[in-house]
């Protein structure tokens, strides 16, 4: 009975069980490695990097896998969410004693002002798809980039003033610069822990995995399937096309808020919210498996792995991350190697039900 039971398990939900036990397997093995003290500080310090990588590329599987659309736009989410948590932190820091609320509701703002621009930039671009949508959202975070390094917020007794000039309003008095246009924002606490991320990849996990899973995720598998069979069963493409956008947006908001608390200052610049961190992203994607959710996962994680690993090899050390990632590649696509991988995972498949089909043989 037992084995017939798990036999009748759902596919989706035996792949699901496996995806969060694989993420809670990794999280305890590193936590007993730090305890023991057999995880060296470099490792420790990028658990946390770690969490918001996988977060990001899970998120962004959900528009380029899931939905099929190729957005190179995420790192502007990720740093709309990173800049209005950190300025709300930084603004209540000294009102605000609980330091864990302050990081809950940090964190509900920088989602649900990235969740806020993924729907303004995906109202306008609806009917966009391929090579377009990428282009746009592209622009999008060149956009958002430049305005951030642009802006100016001062504060004083009377309350607060946005500008794009580094010199406060004369009538301002007792001046204290929050936003600092280049020069970003300062003075962020320091919230972003381990355990907290990997609670929120938990969370991201079950959002994306039970959404892809139900009715409207099969209704956004359809429309990256085929369009027009889509919408000649009734199937709204702008409206699933701008959920799975909005929820994209939204979890990079939540990976920015852990990036931006996992540091003191915060400067919008092209190593980190520019086009080459949204290329990075989609490489976890790919990397992973378009539309692999666990895929994603492992990839994020090596990928912000090895390159600290390779910092020995100097100048060397990209060269050979590019061979390494090409070989990944390889590995992964090449027909011939598939087959073989394929051949493996049927011998561990038969011994793993002739393991489960024996008690219950034996049992009768």
């Amino acid at each position: 009975m037992k084995t017939n039971r798990i036999n009748h398990i759902k596919p989706q939900t035996k792949s699901t069980f496996i995806t969060f036990a694989i993420a809670i397997g990794a999280f305890a093995l590193s936590q007993t490695l730090i305890a023991t003290g057999k995880m060296g500080n470099q490792m420790a310090g990028l658990m946390v990097p770690i969490c918001y990588n996988v977060i990001l590329a899970v998120s962004l599987n959900l528009t380029v896998g899931i939905l099929g659309e190729l957005s190179l736009g995420h790192a502007g989410f990720m740093c709309v969410g990173a800049f209005a948590s950190s300025v709300f932190s930084v603004l209540v820091k000294d009102d605000l004693a609980s330091g864990l609320l302050r990081f809950a509701l940090a964190m509900l703002i920088g989602a649900l002002t990235a969740a806020l621009f993924g729907l303004i930039v995906g109202i306008p671009v609806l009917r966009l798809q391929g090579d377009y949508l990428a282009i746009v959202t592209l622009a999008f975070g060149e956009i958002i980039k430049n305005i951030v390094s642009n802006l100016y917020l001062f504060k004083d007794k009377n309350g607060f003033v946005f500008g794009v000039s580094r010199t406060p309003p004369a009538d301002l008095t007792t001046v204290e610069k929050v936003l600092n246009g280049p020069n970003g924002v300062t003075g962020i606490p320091k919230s972003s822990t381990f355990t907290i991320a990997f609670v929120m990849v938990l969370i991201t996990l079950f959002v994306v995995t039970n959404l892809v899973n139900s009715r409207a995720g099969r209704a956004i598998k359809s429309i990256r399937d085929n369009r027009i069979a889509a919408q000649s069963v009734g199937i709204s493409i702008p409206k699933y096309k701008l959920l799975a956008l909005v929820i994209s947006a939204m979890f990079a908001g939540v990976a920015g808020v852990l990036y931006s608390h996992s540091l003191t200052i915060l400067t919008a610049t092209s190593q980190n919210f520019g086009y080459n961190m949204s290329i990075m992203i989609l490489v976890y994607v790919v990397l992973g498996g378009i539309g692999s959710i666990r895929g994603s996962m492992i990839a994020a994680t090596l990928l912000t792995i090895l390159p600290e690993k390779l910092r020995f090899l100097s100048d060397k050390r990209m060269l050979i991350y590019a061979i390494v990632l090409i070989i990944i590649m390889l590995f992964n696509n090449s027909p011939a190697i598939a087959g073989i991988r394929e051949k493996v995972r049927r011998v561990f498949r038969v011994k793993i039900l002739r393991k489960t089909n024996t008690p219950a043989t034996e049992g009768r």
